[in-house]
């Protein structure tokens, strides 16, 4: 059994996936068989993730939270929780600060 504690994303997916139990506080219990699936995370162009009021900066947002950037081809992992909180590839480096 394996247990997630976290933010609801809208935009997460995982696909062959079976769970046990899904409780309103954001937890779900259960086995996942991720052998014949994969997981898809949210995606944004690239100006989307520089725009401070844009939902991915607003909403959910998490140090920790990955968003696929469509413009470079890249994972943006963001460094914070707050709007205007850099967004870093996966080495730390061509930061994007929403303004």
């Amino acid at each position: 059994m394996s247990v997630y504690k976290g933010t609801t994303y809208s935009n997460l997916r995982a696909i062959s996936a079976t769970v046990d139990s899904l409780t309103a506080t954001g937890t779900i219990t259960g086995s996942l068989d991720a052998t014949g699936g994969y997981l898809q995370i949210p995606t944004a162009a690239a100006t989307t993730i520089a725009d401070i009021s844009a939902a991915i900066n607003t909403t959910n947002k998490a140090a920790g939270s990955v968003v696929f950037d469509t413009t470079n081809s890249k994972l943006k992992i963001a460094t914070g929780a707050d709007a205007n909180s850099t967004w870093v590839d996966a080495a730390g480096t061509n930061a994007v600060t929403p303004s």
